[in-house]
């Protein structure tokens, strides 16, 4: 979070602005707060869990929120610097469970985020390209990581998706009790029979600690039960019954942009993937898109982040992948080109790809032309693209704002309050 000192005044005549200011002073906060947040948590008896990973860390760390009782607040997702200071200062005495997500961008980070945090319990989601231009290889990256398994106690537990090789290579770093969870048949909490309930969730069979259970969950699609298992990989080390967790879980919802449906009033389903756009969520979104019976299928595509490799061939085999799945393909934000000649190679008409240029009211109108009662729209691209405004716009909100990119990643559009008047001529600094 950086800005000039000479763009402080044009910062500070807008809402927007005055909370990139807010955020940035936040950010340059951490020297003075990680010390006393590390004193304070030494004062704590509270079990701490601390969610780490390239993707799922924020809808993992509610579903272990709730599976263990901890009510959900607004910061609970805001997951570096000042804001790990903060939900360490938000731990009351004698609470007996906290659940901190902690995210990095740089090396050197983790290991001063794991100190300060001091977990009883380290949770790892996964090890993918989101960190690739910022850390340069997945070694690295799960190198960086496993700090958080390094603090452990003895007394501790590692909780690991055993079904990632480079998450599974940390279970050497700790000393610490390890439990994994996943699909594989070795894994101490799997699932199997994986259902699509389209749009009401998802169903499959549990197996947890010699325990079988038929479940059902809101969550949608079999990437998103990793969160759901590792809430009871969690439960299970902190001593809570199977059953009263299960129930609490059932009542998760989807984490806003992270394969959230939400129906128009038109009768059409949007189906929210626009918080991360790395390559593995993409075909995640694809996978779970493929399942979904509608009248037909549409992806308004942006951005992949820090794509691991060359952009076209990429970009082309998305292309190829969607005309297999999709009616149609809207390009948001990026070469056309190549996506277009994907699409084509899979045998999409070429009237079923449009560019939306480069703003979201663009990109709005050409699905108004589009969608039909009846159909699925898979919003996907990077959070700074705030494509969340497309859905907007369709559900007839007024969106004034029409940036090309947005670094404020602890607000949602809808409640941001610029959305609606725009920027009015302000210069746009972020």
């Amino acid at each position: 979070m950086r800005f000039r000192i000479r763009d402080l005044p044009a910062m500070l005549r807008t809402p927007a602005g005055r909370m990139h200011v807010r955020q940035g002073i936040a950010y340059r906060s951490w020297p003075l707060l990680s010390p006393l947040a590390r004193m304070y948590r030494r004062t704590l008896k509270t079990r701490v869990i601390a969610v780490a990973g390239s993707f799922g860390k924020s809808t993992t760390t509610r579903a272990i929120a709730a599976a263990l009782g901890v009510p959900e607040h607004n910061s609970m997702l805001s997951n570096s610097w000042f804001w790990i200071a903060l939900a360490l200062f938000r731990i009351r005495p004698g609470q007996r469970h906290a659940v901190i997500e902690v995210g990095i961008s740089k090396p050197g980070q983790m290991k001063g985020y794991a100190r300060t945090v001091g977990p009883d319990v380290a949770v790892i989601t996964a090890i993918g390209s989101e960190h690739l231009r910022s850390l340069g290889t997945l070694e690295v990256t799960r190198a960086e990581k496993s700090w958080m398994l390094q603090v452990l106690p003895a007394s501790g537990a590692a909780v690991l998706n055993g079904d990632d090789p480079n998450v599974m290579w940390m279970k050497e770093k700790t000393r610490a009790r390890v439990v994994t969870f996943g699909f594989g048949a070795a894994c101490d909490v799997r699932a199997d029979e994986v259902r699509l309930d389209w749009p009401r969730g998802t169903y499959f069979r549990l197996t947890a600690f010699g325990e079988e259970r038929d479940v059902a969950v809101r969550l949608l699609g079999r990437h998103m039960m990793y969160p759901i298992l590792a809430a009871v990989a969690v439960s299970h080390v902190e001593g809570h019954a199977l059953d009263p967790v299960l129930a609490r879980l059932r009542e998760l919802a989807p984490t806003p942009g992270r394969m959230a449906p939400v129906v128009l009033p038109n009768g059409v389903t949007v189906l929210r993937d626009d918080f991360k756009s790395t390559l593995e969520t993409v075909h995640t979104a694809l996978d779970v898109l493929a399942q979904i019976p509608a009248s037909r299928r549409i992806v308004l595509l942006g951005s992949v982040s820090e794509p691991p490799g060359a952009q076209r061939p990429i970009y082309q085999a998305l292309g190829e992948r969607i005309a297999a799945i999709a009616a149609h393909l809207v390009v948001f934000n990026h070469d056309f080109e190549p996506v277009w000649s994907g699409a084509r190679r899979g045998g999409m008409p070429k009237t079923s790809v449009t560019v939306a240029a480069r703003t979201v009211h663009d990109a709005a109108e050409a699905l108004g032309q589009l969608l039909l009662p009846g159909d699925v729209l898979l919003i996907k691209g990077r959070g700074p693209e705030k494509l969340d405004r497309v859905r907007l716009i369709l559900e007839g909100r007024r969106v004034g704002c029409d940036i090309r990119y947005c670094s404020l990643r602890t607000q949602e559009c809808e409640k941001c309050p610029m959305l609606e008047r725009g920027w009015e001529g302000h210069r746009v600094i972020m």
